[in-house]
């Protein structure tokens, strides 16, 4: 699991190369927001399959497997399980280097068992 600290008023989609990097997989599950041509070239790149749907305004929409979209739902339960710890949910540290190390020790807590 990795962790990448970013402005609350940045987007999450330019994380997504920097995230996938390294990682070898046969599929990457993400929502809309990654839904970019650099995005999808980098995950071909890599042979795996891209599940993200595409957005509405796609001129030349494709076709994603729909069943294992719903997986992601895994990974939107493991955001609901850090924002579980008040610390994390209210971002009570003011350096991110503090916040980062609250985030990797409750990660570590939490799937530790």
């Amino acid at each position: 699991m990795r962790f990448v600290l970013t402005g609350g008023q940045e987007a999450d989609g330019p994380q997504a190369i920097p995230l996938l990097t390294g990682i070898e997989t046969e599929a990457v599950i993400a929502d809309k927001g990654y839904e970019s041509n650099g995005i999808l070239a980098f995950i071909q790149e890599q042979a795996a399959a891209a599940v993200i749907p595409p957005k509405s305004n796609r001129k030349e929409p494709w076709d994603y497997d729909r069943a294992l979209y719903r997986e992601r739902n895994l990974i939107e339960r493991a955001f609901n399980k850090l924002k579980q710890w008040r610390r994390l949910a209210t971002r009570y540290d003011r350096k991110s280097l503090y916040f980062l190390s609250a985030l990797h020790l409750v990660a570590a807590i939490t799937w530790s068992h």
